[in-house]
Order: structure tokens, then sequence, then C-alpha cells
């Protein structure tokens, strides 16, 4: 098979090297044309030496382009992979410390909260613009797959605002699944799940094995494991209360509820400081901080150790290469895809993004009718999705009166700020980010 895929961010070396190993365990997929683009130069180039390192290691030579001239790699692609962060270390920053001044304790900061609403004010911008370019100069059908955060804000506004269909990706699903696997002792790929939602609060609704529904064994599997007890307060919580576990991480969930980082002294009792997705304060900030101080020595790493193997038992738990190989060989695969409800979960609003199972074959890819959500989760992912709305919309259109509003909906923002501190919070965020949102410009 020969076609194009392009890769917008490409120079986020660890993910695109994964993707592109992905891929390239297709057995028909060894003449396509991979089409990488980033705004950064140097990262662009070293992501390209090392993905050309591990195909000549592997005996394998797709067509590999490298470019930062964004228009000619998306030229006749097929399909579209996005997996950029949108604005520099400075705007995270802006994301989380400022937030913090008015008692806005966020670990991540991607999705939703103060964080993720901003996030989305700097990369739906820039999306709709891919899907403009997309329009113009790629396959006419060329299908977008989007792994930037955040996910349902991005995906919805490209869905709503551009005539380009988009698919958000996320391991979330894969990873819990794993995960509840493991505190029953029972190999992943025996398991049977229904999980659905939206992203970064999609639920498992059943877990089966053999047949035999085990979802009210859970609590007390996690309770009794010696990690995860440890490390999931928050998500463990949440499932004692609601009684369907959460897909994801402790650090991620208790930024998007209104009840576990209000009050500063009792965030130690609900977080773990094993590592940076647990809940520490400014978490996925200094991850990144430290990531950057690390990266001349972790690309020479990369370069002296041997390359990967590109085999099926080594492919990643990544939707993308999956979908990719269903819609262009016919072979059907099951995964869980962020898309336009359209009624597939009943009790969320029909137009907004939800997760959900999916198959995908030689026909395309068709979502699971999942019916209603249990009334707790629906409830929650209800007030999510507002904030949501009205945050992809103020930034589409500049509405600084919308995102004020979206600010003081967002369930922890909420339950910290009073409606002053939420104007004046938004206010010093807007001026920390304006050279990243033109559509705020005067």
């Amino acid at each position: 098979m020969s076609f194009k895929i392009a890769m917008i961010g490409a120079g986020s070396i660890g993910f695109t090297r994964r993707l592109v190993q992905d891929l390239m365990t297709v057995p028909e997929f060894g003449d396509i044309h991979l089409a990488l683009t980033d705004i950064n130069q140097e990262s662009l180039d070293r992501i390209t030496q090392v993905i050309r390192q591990d195909l000549r290691a592997n005996q394998l030579s797709p067509t590999v382009t490298a470019t930062t001239d964004r228009r000619q790699a998306l030229g006749g692609a097929k399909y579209v992979l996005c997996t950029i962060r949108a604005g520099d270390l400075d705007a995270l920053a802006a994301d989380v410390e400022i937030p913090l001044k008015y008692g806005v304790d966020q670990c991540i900061g991607d999705t939703l909260c103060a964080g993720g609403i901003m996030y989305a004010q700097r990369g739906i911008p820039l999306l709709l613009a891919f899907c403009r370019d997309i329009e113009e100069v790629a396959d006419q059908d060329a299908l977008l797959l989007n792994y930037s955060n955040p996910m349902a804000m991005l995906t919805w506004a490209c869905n709503k605002y551009s005539n380009v269909p988009t698919v958000g990706l996320c391991h979330g699903v894969q990873h819990s699944w794993h995960q509840i696997a493991e505190v029953l002792d029972i190999p992943p790929a025996e398991l049977d799940v229904i999980a659905a939602g939206i992203n970064h609060q999609t639920w498992f609704t059943s877990v089966k094995h053999r047949g035999k529904e085990l979802t009210g064994e859970l609590l007390a599997a996690f309770e009794r494991h010696p990690e995860f007890s440890r490390t999931e307060k928050v998500r463990i919580d949440v499932l004692r209360r609601f009684g369907y576990y959460s897909t994801e991480s402790n650090g991620h969930l208790s930024e998007y509820l209104p009840w576990y980082r209000k009050r500063r002294e009792e965030i130690v009792d609900w977080i773990s400081e094993d590592n940076w997705i647990l809940g520490k304060t400014a978490g996925y900030l200094n991850y990144c901080r430290e990531s950057r101080e690390n990266y001349a020595a972790e690309y020479q790493k990369w370069l002296d150790e041997p390359s990967p193997e590109y085999l099926p038992e080594n492919r990643s738990l990544e939707h993308g290469s999956y979908i990719i190989e269903s819609l262009e060989t016919g072979r059907c695969y099951r995964g869980f895809f962020n898309v336009i409800n359209q009624g597939v979960i009943r009790n969320l609003p029909d137009d907004c993004v939800i997760e959900a199972p999916g198959y995908v074959d030689g026909n395309g890819i068709n979502m699971v009718h999942v019916g209603d959500l249990p009334l707790g989760c629906a409830a929650t992912c209800n007030v999510s999705v507002q904030v949501q709305r009205m945050a992809m919309e103020a930034a589409v259109h500049g509405d600084v009166q919308l995102l004020k509003l979206a600010m003081l909906h967002d369930p922890l923002v909420g339950a910290v700020c009073n409606p002053p501190e939420v104007w004046a919070m938004t206010d010093e965020l807007l001026a920390a980010h304006a050279k990243w949102l033109p559509q705020y410009a005067g």
C-alpha cells in the first residue's frame, strides 16, 4: 500500500517515535509516506534522524520527509496525526501558576479547570488552521486523528467549525483496563469491558470475565492492592461513591471535580508523591521543565542505544495505527474513540464529544450504542460538557465574557473562587497569554 500520513507536532520525539513504530508493524505499510512537520527545526531534525535510524535497523524503507512547511507536509495526505502542545513552557506555567495565586491548585491543567480552558484558547485556533490547510491541500477524504489536549474541546471545534472529520484518541481507557486486570489478577485480554463518558471522565460501566459481571468486586480489589490503594486514592474514593471506576489518573481526575483539591491543607490526603501524574501541585509543569533540561542527553541516548524492534508484540496500546490499519486493510479493530455523540450516550448532549467503544474496518468507524450512563456519572460529565461548550465557543469567537463564564462554571474553580476572583484571574491569564491568543487581540 502507498499513501501519505502527515504528522503535525512531530518534534515530540518519544510520541512520534512510538507512533511510527506502531505503523511499521503493519506488513502492508512498508511503502507509505511519513511526512513529519513541526515549527521547531531542531526538534524536527532530531526526530527525523532517530526515525531513519530505527527504520534502517529494521530493514524498512518507507518514504520519510521532514519540513517546517505544514502545507507541504499535508499535501495529498490521507491521514493526519496531530500531537502538538499549543504554546511553550511559559504558556503552561501561566496555566498553572496564575490560578494557584487564586487558590486553584492543579496537577496537570490540560483538560478542564483553569489550565485546560486556557489551553483550549491556544489550541483551537491552531487546529482550525490545520483543518483549513487539510481542506485545501490534503486528500479530499483526509481523516484527522487528534492526540492533543484538551481532547474534547479541540475535537469538538474541528468537527463543528470545519469539514474535516476528526477523531480524538487517548490511551486512558487502555491503561485503566490494565489496572483493573491487575487488581483482579486476570489477563487483560480475558476481560470484556464497556467504558463510556467524556475524555478523562470515562467510566467502566461493565467489567466481565467469561460472562460474569465483576464491577461490584472492583472496590475491594483496589483497596487491597499494595500500590494502587496508596497511589489512586481519588479514583478509589470516586469508585466507592459512584460505583464505577474512572479512566483517568489520580492527578487528572482530582482537578476535574470540586471535592479533592479545594482546601490546600487536605490535598496531601488525596495525592501520592510517587509520580508527578498522581496529584502533585504543578506536577506536569515540573515534569516538562525537567524533561527539557534532560532533552539533549536523552536524544543522544536514543541514538546510542539499539533501535526498538518493529514486532507485533512491541506494538503500543495507542489507537492510531490500528485505526489506519483497519480502514486500509478491512481488518476489524475495537477501540475507544472521541467523537461527536449523536445519540451514542443518551443522557449526554448529542452535539458534545464523548468517548465510547467503536469498531473500525474497511467501512469506516462505527460507534456502539451505549444508552444511558449511570445517573451520577452522567451528572459529573454533563457539568464538564457545559464548561467545554462555553470554553470552545469562546476560543472560536474570542468571546471574553463567555470565557469568564466557562471559568466560573468550572467545578474546581467554582469551589475555590468567588465571581470577582474568577474575573480577575481570567483577565490575568488573558494578559499572560496574549501572544498566543490572536482571537482576543484588542
